[in-house]
């Protein structure tokens, strides 16, 4: 009996495993396009709606309320679904969410319908990130994993570029009809070309599984199987609260929820509110949308930077790194805001921190859990984290109204990354004695 599970640890990376990466980068570009599409929208509708910046705070924080829920409530149901047809439930209601988007008449639709949207984007994430770890060999998983976290924040690079020729052409509405577009037409592509977790298949065993498994083993080139493996969850991991909370794992989840959530809060601080910022500081909307651009563009750089440092170093050192230099970075765009040449540089910085720290919190979290709970657990850090971060555009709203300046609104986040790199720091030493890193032991 053949285990293609082994041989995908084992073995060089084939074809079909790649491809299977690359449409998950690019269902992560889409969804990194429909998180922060309201970022991009945000400076133009507020001069057509007349909105204040309370207003703008709850939109911007309504997508994410939505993410968290569904990461929350929905992501826990690929454990049962199964992988495949989750990322395709969820893409039919994103499109189905963004098409609506573009029709609201008020701020209080805008709101409810964008965080519908964000129920099932949300939701999708711990799915495109499970596939995404199960088909990397053990060997190219932390850079197969930095790879795909190039995936969010180039759609939001790309679909920033879109997003302002599409604005200038058709109005505001027109970046969520595109979106909608775009989504539809992905699901077709995952219909056909993306297979079932293996782990799922062997774990869970739903009707068919032994024709999928040997449908994947065919195309990854190895013999079919006459049954499938056996599972290899322990009674004890196979129950999902245990797996998450029992023993060690009670701590590492605790650590991992938390650095995830305050990278999160940092995270959709910058991106949600800098292009504002930066507009109402010069005066041009224009302005706002290209340090928008300018960050996720750095988000890219940090992916890359992610998936090298993960190979001379384990993942969760890269990704504490990445955290304290996102401290920094946070306090020298506070100190230098107002020079808006030097600003928009540091907009890159800003983005190779708080955008890459994104992708490696992806590539670090799959691996800590055993794959029958592997949904639940990645869903309900994600949920957990973006359940925190839904405060970080309202709660800077109200601090704007306040009197507080953009400076202080930085500096206050940087402190925040710099919480999450001291936790990160401590999930790693719970795996202090694993000379593999990421695949040690609960």
């Amino acid at each position: 009996m053949n285990d293609i599970r082994q041989a995908i640890l084992a073995r060089p990376m084939r074809w079909f495993q790649i491809r299977v990466i690359i449409i998950c980068v690019i269902l992560a570009m889409i969804d990194g396009y429909e998180i922060l599409v309201m970022a991009f929208v945000a400076p133009h509708l507020a001069k057509v709606w007349s909105l204040q910046p309370v207003q703008i705070g709850y939109l911007l924080s309504a997508g994410i309320f939505g993410m968290a829920l569904g990461a929350t409530f929905i992501s826990p149901l690929a454990d049962r679904w199964g992988r495949r047809r989750h990322i395709l439930i969820c893409l039919a209601l994103i499109t189905v969410g963004m098409a609506l988007s573009a029709a609201a008449q008020n701020v209080e639709q805008l709101v409810c319908l964008r965080a519908f949207a964000g129920l099932f984007i949300g939701a999708i994430m711990s799915s495109l990130n499970i596939i995404v770890s199960e088909y990397s060999s053990e060997r190219r998983r932390g850079t197969a994993m930095g790879l795909y976290g190039i995936g969010l924040p180039a759609g939001v690079a790309l679909g920033g570029a879109v997003t302002a020729v599409l604005i200038a052409a058709f109005g505001w509405r027109s970046p969520f009809l595109f979106s909608a577009l775009v989504t539809g037409l992905t699901l077709l592509a995952v219909a056909f070309a993306v297979p079932e977790s293996i782990e799922f298949l062997v774990e869970k065993r739903p009707a068919g599984a032994l024709g999928q498994y040997n449908r994947i083993a065919r195309k990854l080139g190895y013999p079919e199987s006459a049954a499938l493996p056996a599972a290899q969850v322990s009674r004890t991991t196979g129950k999902v609260w245990t797996a998450l909370f029992g023993g060690a794992m009670l701590r590492r989840s605790v650590l991992l929820w938390l650095g995830y959530a305050c990278m999160s809060a940092a995270f959709y601080f910058a991106n949600t509110w800098t292009a504002k910022m930066i507009a109402d500081v010069s005066g041009d909307p224009s302005l706002g949308g290209k340090t928008a651009i300018l960050i996720a563009v750095g988000g890219v750089i940090g992916a890359l930077l992610f998936a090298a440092l993960s190979t001379v170093m384990r993942p969760r050192l890269a990704t504490a790194l990445i955290m304290f230099a996102g401290a920094v970075a946070y306090v020298l765009y506070a100190n230098y805001f107002h020079t808006l040449s030097l600003a928009l540089s540091l907009a890159v910085l800003v983005g190779i921190c708080a955008n890459g720290g994104m992708a490696a919190f992806y590539a670090i979290s799959p691996s800590v859990y055993p794959a029958a709970a592997r949904g639940t657990g990645v869903g309900l850090m994600i949920g957990f984290g973006r359940g925190v971060a839904i405060l970080a555009p309202i709660f800077t709203g109200y601090l704007l109204k306040a009197g507080a300046t953009p400076q202080f609104a930085y500096q206050l986040f940087g402190g925040v990354l710099l919480c999450s790199g001291i936790l990160t720091l401590l999930l790693d030493r719970t795996y202090a004695r694993d000379a593999e890193g990421l695949l040690a032991p609960a």
